[in-house]
């Protein structure tokens, strides 16, 4: 029961079909406040509002079900047992552990467990899936949980948008050689190519893996060697999605507005 009121509008919770979590900015709070009155304010608002917009009953996604589903290790965890193919994986804090991984892997990578980067002296900067050799590991390990993957070899990638049962798939081919590592690090050496079919073992792992993480939307990225294997690397279960419709064509917008209007989820 109830509504949600701003100045331009008002909704009745009871007429909300579906919510849909996309990036929400923080709460607007009154001046005058002292940051610990504010910090206790924002938390309130927070689960205040958060808590009554979380017992609606439909959601793409819900929050709850992204944050569980953003943990990597998790992501792995439960995509192998869905029957998908993952890279080797360590995530360790310790530098003999992480030496001896790289060693035998042969080629290795890091990759950040989050997707937030670092800002210093007011510039931001994303951290990239970085190469790493066995020189490379050292007594800074120990500061934080680092996680390191065996590097595949690769044909091309895939960005695969699930949204319910629908599937759109795009291959991405780089063009330089910072691409080639993370194509997140060259976007203008990128080209796109919509895939009419996904491999039927992947899209039943790829389905497991939605159900298991109590997702109905996810981006998904993937690795296809060159003996035609797709390797799972991860799933945004809030990802981007704008870009690669502009670049392909791809229903994306479309399919996300038909599932926040489907009656039966």
């Amino acid at each position: 029961m109830g509504s949600l009121r701003l100045p331009e509008r008002e909704v009745s919770l009871a007429d909300v079909g579906c919510a849909y979590y996309r990036r929400p900015t923080m709460f607007d709070l009154p001046a005058g406040m002292s940051e610990q009155v504010r910090r206790w304010a924002a938390g309130e608002a927070r689960i205040g509002l958060g808590g009554v917009l979380s017992a609606l009953p439909r959601w793409l996604n819900h929050p709850a079900a992204i944050a569980a589903a953003e943990y990597k290790p998790v992501q792995l965890a439960h995509a192998r047992a869905c029957g998908l193919i993952v890279p080797d994986t360590i995530v360790t804090n310790d530098p003999t552990a992480a030496a001896t991984f790289v060693t035998h892997a042969g080629r290795a990578v890091y990759k950040p467990l989050t997707p937030t980067g670092i800002t210093e002296a007011d510039t931001h900067r994303v951290v990239f899936t970085t190469p790493v050799a066995v020189g490379d590991v050292d007594e800074s390990v120990r500061l934080t949980a680092h996680l390191l993957q065996e590097w595949i070899d690769k044909r091309y990638e895939v960005r695969l948008t699930v949204v319910d049962d629908v599937f759109l798939a795009a291959r991405i081919d780089a063009g330089s050689n910072d691409a080639a590592v993370d194509w997140r690090a060259d976007y203008e050496a990128l080209t796109y190519t919509p895939l009419p079919d996904v491999p039927p073992c992947v899209r039943a792992g790829v389905s497991a893996l939605m159900g298991r993480l109590g997702l109905r939307f996810g981006a998904f990225d993937f690795v296809v060697t060159p003996d035609d294997r797709w390797i799972f690397l991860e799933i945004n279960p809030n990802g981007q999605w704008a870009w690669i419709q502009d670049a392909t064509g791809l229903p994306i917008a479309a399919s996300i507005a038909d599932a926040l209007t489907r009656e039966n989820r």
